[in-house]
């Protein structure tokens, strides 16, 4: 990849899909520039295209018109030569595999020796702090714990992209903060961008530098609100800057302006 492309660079993209009751026209005219190292979340009402345009990034769903580039490179370039990882809302790990065995399965499939691909799924298990787990299976651990495991696979070929979809979106709101919080210390030790999809106000303006905030259907980007919190910690919900993040983007998803939006948002 080009050290000095963007993350991610979007133009012009557009996806339409034919169903039995005809065409569905679910993203339009979406632009976007992700530079390294930012944490960009997609919000918007449910069937706005959050989900279909991480997916085209991803190279699973191939856009009607547009370009999207990964690193410089197309993005099925970027997907063969693994130029990111990706979490899903369900952590999707197989149940007959221990946890260490769930996060060398990319390196596995990819022809990494057995001893390379055990030593780096115990980092990366250090890292979400699941080293005393690695011999266990998926259903004894808790929900949030299966998602740490989940995370630790999408990273397990240090991918300088991560990509999300609603990954805590099942937990509870206790679990919900405590794996925001993991999620934040992981990216500080490993630099790596993050393009996150989310139904929350407040997980979103969290968690990102930046937060885009789409239509409905079709999905096109009204705003990109930018997050500028002192800290990425727990007091940082209590800070002024964190509520007007969260009114910039509810009052954007409304269609309307706002102060908070005026000063920190762009629109598209």
């Amino acid at each position: 990849m080009t050290p000095a492309a963007p993350a991610v660079q979007i133009s012009h993209l557009d996806q339409r899909f034919t169903t039995a009751r005809g065409e569905v026209h679910a993203l339009s005219g979406i632009d976007l520039t992700i530079e390294p190292g930012a944490f960009v979340s997609l919000i918007g009402p449910s069937g706005c295209g959050k989900s279909t345009l991480l997916r085209c990034i991803a190279d699973l769903v191939t856009p009607t018109a547009g370009e999207v580039l990964v690193g410089g490179v197309s993005a099925h370039r970027a997907r063969l030569a693994h130029g990111y990882g990706i979490a899903f809302q369900q952590a999707g790990l197989l149940e007959w595999r221990t946890v260490q065995r769930n996060v060398e399965l990319p390196l596995e499939l990819h022809g990494v020796g057995k001893a390379e691909r055990a030593e780096r799924a115990r980092h990366l298990l250090d890292l979400v702090g699941l080293a005393d787990f690695a011999r266990m299976k998926p259903a004894e651990l808790s929900g949030g714990m299966q998602q740490r495991v989940a995370i630790a696979r999408s990273l397990a070929e240090e991918p300088p992209l991560l990509l999300m979809d609603e990954p805590f979106g099942a937990l509870d709101e206790m679990t919900r903060e405590r794996m925001q919080a993991e999620l934040l210390a992981i990216r500080e030790r490993t630099g790596t961008t993050v393009v996150f999809v989310t139904h929350s106000i407040p997980e979103a303006v969290f968690l990102s530098t930046q937060v885009v905030v789409m239509s409905p259907r079709p999905g096109r980007i009204v705003r990109v609100v930018e997050v500028d919190l002192p800290a990425r910690d727990e007091d940082a919900r209590e800070h002024p800057a964190f509520f007007a993040g969260i009114t910039a983007v509810r009052e954007a998803l409304r269609g309307r302006e706002s102060p908070a939006a005026a000063l920190h948002g762009d629109d598209r």
